[in-house]
């Protein structure tokens, strides 16, 4: 009868050793995410303060985001619409989407440049 009550007594205890480690584990992963959280708002202090003190910086970095962005587009756009007249292009044997097709391309074709 003793050994009976021994056993599940060592399992419970096994159990709670085994929660303890893992509590310990959650507890070191807790303060290395505490450590990389404040390391990242140094990092966003220490920029919103360069900012602040090298405005030439600022505006250079937002001119050529901005530039970038635009180019971006621009090219996207391009690339879109090109793929867009290409597939309508694909329509113009097609009776009734045909008719409609060729007059949009007359239409666009009618302002290029004759350069």
């Amino acid at each position: 009868m003793k050994n009976h009550l021994h056993r599940p007594s060592q399992h419970f205890l096994d159990r709670i050793d085994r929660l303890v480690d893992e509590l310990q584990q959650v507890r070191q992963v807790n303060q290395r995410m505490d450590k990389i959280a404040i390391f990242l708002e140094d990092i966003r202090l220490a920029d919103v303060i360069q900012n602040y003190t090298a405005p030439r910086k600022l505006l250079w970095t937002n001119f050529l985001a901005g530039l970038a962005r635009g180019l971006g587009l621009t090219i996207g756009t391009a690339i879109v619409l090109a793929i867009l007249g290409w597939l309508l292009s694909k329509f113009i044997s097609i009776p009734i989407i045909g008719e409609y097709v060729k007059q949009l391309i007359d239409y666009v074709g009618s302002y290029r440049s004759p350069y």
